[in-house]
């Protein structure tokens, strides 16, 4: 790549020494003074050009990744912990002699050593594929499965800088020692071990080959910009981006164009909703809204109530950019009194196969409840009420169902919410070949008798996950959801959602 200065970055100096590993590395090989680096390409160094792989490091166990998903040339190439989006999966692209390129599925970019450097340290980023040296890696095998790439301009090694284990360590190129923070594992998509297994690469969406569930609760995806959000609901728009609604004053709207990066986007009523006030004391603060795109326009349903009381309702607002102050309320949908078993709050919408409009909600009392809606007008159809689950007035609230191949699956939050970092909430499924259940959870207990297979629940620094949604895309299903922080901060959430041999749902 030809040296430019408005994109020259210096390499600069190493910050400390690499670890005695390294050095007695480099000893142990030196044969005459010189590096001895291994050629050979044995079965732990043979790609398929047609599959996509994810690649770990053997030192942090973290996948190479596309820095916040840019598309862009110069945009740089880091590690981050493993999710298998389009922008940790890589293609090796026959570049002759025993090199290759790496081909980002993301950005149609290929790996690159900026402004085709040979010193150590420089650093590693997209570029448009030229098929020049600096874009050429061949694979030299280590032990355990794992493999060194080893640049064809530089003859240096493919390096996770510092030997960091931290998310957003950049990759570099430096002097093949052999180090483990110069190792890769090749993890072919759809699969769940290295080398080069036989399945189908996987495509997005309901005919993903089943997974394996990670051993712990992973954390949640990089996200930045507003994140700070509760009971949140995100869609894909029809043009690209992301439009996200969350509790707040008026109901909130964020907008995203990578799914990492949200900012502001204005109140659904910057003019108020005052005809909310009956529910709310007076209050402009309205809850749990449930987003999705119909017949060419966005549909709203949102609460509005106080805390402790079911004198609550539910709204349908509805506009056809999605933008602040576009939205038009549609009226009243369902509302609960107090002499109600039931409370009106944190509505979802599902159709189902047969076009049949429902809307899951509740919290808390008797538990959740269905509700046949007109698609024509998205308002109720008939006094049918249907209880789809419940833990005898225990804590159970925010349903969203949807359906996956054959079943219908019913996400419930169980426990305590909005309690900073002691909350306790937790995310709970259970499925169903029915729209209207009954639903059982893995272990065959119906949801209805407080029965619910978890998903997520605290962890580290992640407390009370819940209030989730789940948002179908381009590249599979993710869970949305917020958690508190440490400091009782409500954050966005994502993680991608997988699924077992079983067909139960997990996150990753």
């Amino acid at each position: 790549m030809e040296a430019s200065a408005s994109r020259h970055r210096p390499v600069g100096i190493r910050r400390s020494v690499r670890p005695l590993l390294a050095v007695l590395a480099i000893a142990t090989l030196a044969v005459g003074g010189a590096v001895a680096v291994s050629t050979t390409s044995a079965s732990a160094a043979t790609v398929d050009p047609n599959a996509w792989y994810v690649l770990t490091s053997r030192h942090s166990g973290k996948a190479l990744d596309v820095y916040d998903r840019a598309t862009g040339d110069g945009a740089a190439i880091v590690q981050w912990a493993r999710n298998d989006g389009a922008w940790q999966q890589w293609r090796f692209l026959d570049a002759g002699g025993g090199y290759h390129r790496l081909q980002s599925r993301h950005s149609g970019k290929v790996l690159d050593v900026r402004d085709s450097s040979t010193a150590d340290g420089a650093e590693i980023i997209q570029w448009t594929d030229r098929n020049a040296a600096n874009q050429q890696f061949r694979l030299a095998d280590s032990d355990g499965g794992h493999v060194r790439l080893i640049n064809r301009n530089s003859n240096k090694a493919l390096d996770v800088w510092e030997w960091s284990t931290a998310d957003g360590a950049r990759i570099s190129q430096y002097t093949d020692t052999g180090g483990t923070n110069q190792q890769w594992q090749l993890i072919r998509v759809g699969s769940t071990d290295g080398g080069t297994p036989t399945a189908t690469p996987p495509t997005p969406g309901p005919t993903s080959t089943p997974g394996t569930p990670p051993a712990s609760y992973p954390a949640p995806q990089r996200v930045t910009g507003d994140v700070g959000v509760h009971d949140p609901t995100m869609i894909r728009r029809p043009g690209g981006g992301y439009l996200l609604a969350h509790t707040g004053d008026n109901v909130a709207l964020k907008t995203s164009t990578d799914r990492v990066s949200f900012r502001n986007a204005g109140p659904v009523f910057p003019n108020g909703a005052p005809w909310t006030t009956t529910y709310t004391g007076g209050s402009r603060n309205l809850w749990a809204p449930d987003l999705s795109y119909q017949n060419g326009r966005y549909y709203l349903y949102y609460s509005a109530s106080t805390f402790g009381s079911n004198r609550s309702a539910i709204f349908l607002a509805t506009s056809t950019t999605g933008a602040s102050g576009s939205w038009t309320d549609q009226g009243l949908v369902i509302e609960s009194r107090t002499s109600d078993n039931y409370n009106a709050i944190d509505p979802n919408l599902t159709v189902d196969d047969q076009g049949r409009w429902w809307l899951s909600f509740g919290s808390f009392w008797s538990g959740l409840k269905m509700i046949a809606l007109n698609p024509a007008t998205g308002k109720r159809s008939d006094n049918t009420l249907l209880s789809i689950a419940g833990r005898n007035g225990g804590a159970i609230e925010a349903p969203t169902l949807v359906k996956r191949g054959q079943y219908y699956y019913l996400y419930v939050s169980f426990d305590r919410c909005c309690q900073g970092a002691a909350s306790t909430y937790r995310v709970m499924v259970g499925r169903s070949t029915s729209v209207t259940g009954p639903f059982v959870d893995r272990n065959g207990t119906a949801l209805n008798a407080g029965g619910g297979t978890q998903i997520l629940a605290s962890h580290g620094a992640v407390h009370g996950p819940g209030h989730q949604a789940v948002l179908a895309d381009t590249d599979g299903e993710s869970l949305v959801y917020h958690y508190y922080a440490n400091n009782g901060a409500s954050l966005l959430g994502i993680n991608r959602i997988g699924y077992d041999s079983a067909g139960w749902p997990y996150v990753y």
